[in-house]
């Protein structure tokens, strides 16, 4: 399960972006979090899986790491 670092939430629009240890980035929507999109925050680590989508890189299952 690839993993990273929150790079951005944009809260009011509920989504955010993930930038992976390999440096790339990854898109995500707040139903995509396992948990609570409003817990998350900038800087955090979390795990994710990867999502097929026509835009780019989308990160489903989105786990704040321990």
């Amino acid at each position: 399960m690839p993993a990273g670092t929150i790079k951005r939430l944009v809260r009011d629009r509920g989504f955010g972006f993930i930038r992976d240890d390999g440096g790339q980035e990854w898109f995500f929507h707040r139903s995509s979090v396992a948990g609570s999109f409003d817990q998350l925050n900038e800087g955090q680590r979390v795990s994710f899986e990867e999502e097929p989508s026509a835009k780019g890189p989308r990160a489903g299952n989105v786990r704040a790491e321990a």
